[in-house]
């Protein structure tokens, strides 16, 4: 090579098959080791909010028990906090966590965007708009990395579905794809400049994501300067050569020497030059001196410490959503407790981000402790679905007796979980009919919401109070009950819409898509971007959040680098107010959403006391991603800068001139009516061809083709014999575990159902050898 590698010293002392063991994991969490040439071991283990290290059998679903640790709240309910020291402070402790128990690579954050609330893994994401994701997932990458350990942002990119996840193709317009899907990645990496990242299951417009040269060469490395490593997902690995061209380090977890071999033959055939292998050994390397344990900052965990710091946490995090003539803080009133989450909390999701918690509060229990009048606790209703007469009368005779009525509703365990997608926005029926029973005896309800994405709420003019706890951690249970008791002054802002519907998302016509593709044909139109652009009303906007108190708005200054304003606590609580700015550009002649998040700053004031806030403004804020181009640019106008409490709560304007690209009416293709129009749910094959640039596959599988190695076992049901037979015998399986009351085991079951063949070999570590792989898929396309 014409530059010397940082670690050419060693790499001169490796053989080639040294080389390629490095390129694969040991085992399912550690880093290869080559003990000669003292090159450690690392490990790497899940998760984004808390340390899930298994100590015995290991796993990518949480299905084996993992070491106690603090289950923090999950990136959806931290995005609610909107408060990024927050976040810098929550990552030092996940850090410090990992760094007592030797874990070199903390995999997380993740920070895909929330496309549709169906989306399984919307409980680790942090919102449907990039800007709010990339800054407080930077802010956990720096808390992290304080500690020595390595942040893994992830999944890189655009997996919006767990649905097929590991063959589907993500089929995205360049502007969509720069605009909505990277841009939180860029913020995350220029800013919080995580060591490593993690590649998505996922292909990105043809080409997976772990080989794709557009996202791993031309941005990743390209454009953002990225200098860490490129991991994949567990299992995420489709062609080991390709993906060590595009710009991959390490596949895991181990493939049993398998694509080890690979690597080699590559090199020896010309395939693969050895001096490209030789430099992402040697990046590889890096990471691996920089994170061994004795690298580590390590210290005494104080699990006590860490339990108050995720009850804090959560309280930041929660959300006032309606508070009808001040009912909440509760007060003196005598109170009934309904609904099984007040007992069994519902505080994480499922999937690679089980914790094993170290300790957990219950809401009824730190209610008792603050000595709150509690008439009584009834269930209300089955936690997994299914009619309980008994359970609504004894919830209904409960409520009779109370002065106010707090209702835990939610969704369960088995709703929100890595490998599959919901099917529904609603609550489950049992739980839908019990509070409308008991708004029929009662007009003092509060209802307090659990669960990490978007749902329905038919019934919020039912009841007068509402709090969403979102998925809160082990804390969650103390939270609850100190914001419904006043304790704690709510702060939390929603990081995503809440529609009406969900026939009302725009990319409802189009989710979860078929099987062979996911066409984004909404595009830039995800959130708030769509429903404030096409003026749709929406049950609770983007940036909602209610308080104890009030704060007053006023002096909105201007200048090219940063906005200014003045914020008052004009209420008798102290609290906390999220300063939202938005930019709206007043006249426009390019495909843009009406207005959009540029700045954020949380504030905590006093009654009667004001201060000052500043919002800097940085080269991104006024620009779009100009296709033709292909550069971020700014386009002439007059942008009015709105700061407000929420995209619909605007309370400070002030319009600034912008010099920059000249556009005229004539970029108003007629070719895409319905996006100009904001016709979002009516998107034609024409339209998105055009706004493309190509035309993508055929959205199904072919029924007559044979099945190869990146074919699934979900294909097998348009197959006669083997291959409809492993079908059904994986459905039937997943189907009883379900009535055995086994829902986190019945989802994982879909991973199976979803696995391509070729990861059999590279699962089993070569137990199923890919001669025996090649006889089976023989017998399936024997009919």
């Amino acid at each position: 090579m014409s530059e010397m590698l940082k670690h050419q010293d060693i790499i001169n002392e490796m053989t080639l098959e040294e080389k390629a063991t490095l390129m694969s994991g040991q085992n399912f969490w550690n880093t290869a080791e080559i003990s000669r040439l003292n090159i450690p071991s690392i490990m790497l283990t899940d998760g984004p909010h808390g340390l899930r290290k298994q100590g015995g059998k290991a796993d990518h679903l949480g299905l084996n028990k993992s070491l106690p640790a603090t289950c923090f709240p999950t990136a959806a309910t931290l995005a609610n906090s909107w408060d990024k020291e927050l976040l810098y402070e929550v990552g030092s402790y996940l850090g410090k966590e990992a760094a007592s128990e030797n874990v070199s690579v903390l995999l997380g954050p993740g920070l895909n965007i929330k496309r549709n609330p169906l989306c399984g893994r919307n409980f680790e994401y942090f919102s449907e708009d990039p800007y709010l994701s990339g800054k407080l997932a930077a802010q956990l990458v720096k808390g992290i990395q304080s500690k020595g350990v390595a942040a893994c942002v992830k999944h890189f990119a655009v997996n919006s579905q767990e649905h097929l996840r590991m063959t589907i193709d993500e089929v995205v317009d360049e502007r969509a794809l720069r605009e909505i899907y990277l841009e939180g990645f860029r913020i995350a990496i220029e800013e919080g400049k995580p060591k490593t990242i993690m590649t998505s299951y996922n292909k990105v417009n043809g080409e997976y994501a772990n080989e794709n040269t557009h996202l791993l060469q031309d941005i990743l490395y390209g454009e953002w300067q990225y200098d860490g490593v490129v991991v994949t997902d567990w299992g995420g690995n489709n062609d080991r050569v390709k993906g060590l061209i595009a710009g991959n380090q390490l596949e895991m977890p181990s493939s049993g020497g398998i694509t080890d071999e690979e690597i080699v033959e590559a090199v020896q055939s010309g395939e693969l030059e050895e001096s490209l292998l030789d430099q992402r050994v040697s990046e590889l390397l890096t990471l691996v001196f920089e994170t061994m344990p004795p690298q580590l900052s390590k210290g005494e965990v104080d699990l006590e410490a860490h339990h108050t710091k995720a009850q804090e946490a959560a309280k930041k995090s929660m959300v006032l959503l309606k508070n009808e003539e001040d009912i909440l803080p509760i007060g003196d009133a005598s109170v009934a407790i309904i609904g099984d989450f007040a007992t069994t909390p519902r505080y994480q999701g499922a999937g690679s981000s089980l914790i094993n918690p170290t300790k957990l509060d219950n809401a009824l229990e730190a209610l008792q402790e603050l000595g709150v009048n509690i008439v009584g606790y009834s269930q209300g209703f089955k936690r997994y679905g299914g009619r309980s007469n008994k359970l609504k009368t004894e919830a209904l005779q409960l409520a009779k007796h109370a002065d106010k009525v707090v209702v835990f509703l939610g969704l369960d365990e088995g709703s929100e979980a890595e490998g599959i997608d919901r099917n529904t926005m609603e609550l489950p029926d049992n739980q839908l009919e019990l509070i409308n029973e008991l708004a029929k005896i009662h007009s003092s309800i509060i209802v307090v919401l659990s669960g990490g994405a978007v749902i329905e709420l038919p019934f919020v003019s039912q009841v007068k109070g509402m709090v969403h706890g979102y998925l809160g951690g082990q804390g969650s249970g103390k939270a609850i009950a100190d914001i419904l008791t006043g304790k704690t002054n709510p702060s939390g802002k929603l990081a995503e819409t809440y529609p009406l519907r969900y026939e009302d998302v725009p990319s409802a016509p189009y989710y979860p898509g078929k099987e062979v593709t996911a066409e984004h044909r909404e595009s830039i139109f995800v959130g708030y971007r769509y429903f404030d652009s096409a003026n749709r009303p929406v049950l609770f906007p983007f940036g909602h959040g209610l308080s104890y108190t009030k704060f007053e708005y006023t002096n909105l200054t201007v200048d090219d680098t940063r906005v200014r304003c003045t914020i008052k606590n004009i209420g008798d609580f102290g609290g906390e107010e999220v300063v939202q700015l938005y930019i709206k550009p007043e006249k426009t002649n390019i495909l843009r959403a009406n207005r959009e998040l540029k700045g954020f700053t949380k504030v905590y004031l006093e009654p009667n006391e004001e201060k000052e806030v500043m919002i800097e403004l940085d080269q991104h804020t006024f620009q779009y991603f100009d296709t033709k181009e292909d550069k971020w640019v700014t386009e002439q106008g007059v942008y009015e800068i709105q700061i407000g409490s929420s995209i619909e709560d605007i309370r400070l304007t002030e319009s600034i001139e912008l010099e920059g690209k000249q556009t005229s009416e004539e970029e108003l293709s007629d070719r895409l009516f319905n996006y100009y129009h904001k016709n979002i749910h009516h998107i034609s094959d024409e339209e998105f061809h055009h706004l493309l640039g190509f035309t993508p596959p055929n959205p199904l599988w072919d029924r007559n083709k044979q099945l190869g190695y990146n074919d699934t076992i979900a294909q097998g049901k348009y197959k006669k014999g083997l291959g409809k037979l492993l079908y059904f015998i994986t459905l039937a399986t997943k189907k009883t575990l379900e009535k055995l009351g086994k829902p986190l085991m019945a989802n994982n079951v879909m991973f199976v159902m979803n696995m391509p063949f070729r990861q059999i070999p590279r699962f089993s570590n070569g137990k199923v050898s890919e001669k025996m792989l090649d006889r089976l898929l023989k017998w399936i396309n024997l009919w």
